[in-house]
């Protein structure tokens, strides 16, 4: 036993040089793939290089040996199961990133002459040209895998743009799906050599539209006319709308005085009670194409009146926007009179239910 203690391992290092020990952690990182190690196993090895107190790591062997506990490495990886510790310990040592020699007790600890017991790090520093080798591959496939998958995307995108393929189509789902996921090299690849000769053909064209008949017969042209003394044109301009449904601003003015309650120095005028309204409309619910569809067929100040209206009596309505869309839809049938909502007879009440027949 005591010829076993006084024995040296690990590998004899031919030239002794040293390297950062976080920087072989970041290179074996990006090698990691390739050498067959995952995440939750660098984390073992980050643990084990946070035990070394220099930065530096030698290349002799023997020269770079910690020994935790597996208690203080399960503590300084976040409280990381002991089985899932030593499983992750033996893959380091199997790959050949750390050597290990245990006690003669199977414990790990030092001594005050020779060699302690525990994990040497010194292998680690001894790959280290090997390790970068190993990154710059993996960087150089990932970038080629990266031009592969922004090629196929390209071809794809100008499939879609020349209208050869459906967005349905089961070749371009494939290419979705493809492109969401980590594709390999051949599957990439082979979808591009099977989108390539579809763009180098011709593009489709576009089919002949038969030329429809006069009959009337289903799916034939359909002639409609418009009444345009019942109903206001949806191209109407803004200003064609409010001539049609002008509203003195002393009835408003008069008959309204809710607004002030949220708008105290509001102005005197149709540009301030306008200004009320595009900021009250939302309060009350109505939506904004809404009330843009109301401004285009009433008129921009004729809105802004209905909606200082409607706030007068808002303990009685209990839909605003429903109710708003009605009012729409009366001045389409042509059964709404918007001067009577506001009294201009004496001692009239103040209701948006005033409508006559035009």
């Amino acid at each position: 036993m005591k010829k076993m203690s006084q024995t040296g391992f690990g590998q004899s290092a031919e030239v002794c040089t040293s390297a950062d020990k976080w920087a072989l952690l970041a290179t074996l990182t990006e090698a990691a793939p390739d050498i067959g190690l995952n995440h939750r196993t660098l984390s073992v090895l980050k643990a084990l290089l946070s035990f070394f107190p220099d930065r530096i790591l030698p290349e002799d062997a023997g020269a770079a040996v910690v020994f935790p506990s597996n208690r203080s490495l399960s503590l300084r990886l976040n409280g990381m199961p002991e089985s899932t510790l030593r499983r992750h310990l033996a893959t380091l040592v199997t790959q050949g990133i750390v050597s290990r020699q245990d006690g003669p007790n199977r414990k790990r600890f030092a001594r005050r002459y020779g060699i302690p017991y525990g994990f040497d790090l010194s292998p680690l520093a001894r790959t280290a040209q090997s390790l970068r080798q190993a990154a710059d591959s993996a960087r150089e496939r990932a970038a080629h895998l990266t031009a592969l998958r922004d090629r196929l995307a390209l071809l794809r995108a100008r499939l879609l743009e020349d209208e050869r393929l459906s967005p349905d189509h089961p070749l371009m789902e494939q290419i979705r799906l493809t492109l969401r996921r980590k594709a390999v090299e051949t599957t990439l690849r082979n979808l591009i050599e099977h989108v390539e000769p579809l763009l180098s053909a011709p593009p489709p064209r576009p089919c002949d539209t038969a030329k429809m008949s006069g009959r009337d017969a289903q799916n034939e042209r359909h002639i409609q006319s418009t009444n345009k003394n019942k109903s206001v044109n949806k191209a109407m301009p803004l200003e064609l709308a409010q001539e049609e449904t002008e509203i003195p601003l002393e009835n408003v003015l008069r008959h309204c005085h809710e607004y002030k309650s949220y708008f105290p120095e509001a102005t005197q005028s149709w540009h301030g009670v306008c200004s009320v309204s595009d900021q009250l409309h939302g309060m009350l619910g109505i939506t904004r194409p809404l009330y843009m569809r109301a401004q285009a067929k009433l008129g921009i100040k004729a809105t802004a009146a209905v909606i200082l209206a409607m706030l007068e009596r808002m303990p009685d309505i209990r839909k605003p926007a429903a109710y708003f869309q009605g009012l729409i839809q009366r001045f389409d049938e042509g059964c709404l009179n918007l001067n009577a909502m506001f009294g201009q007879q004496k001692g009239r009440k103040l209701s948006a239910d005033n409508f006559w027949r035009r």
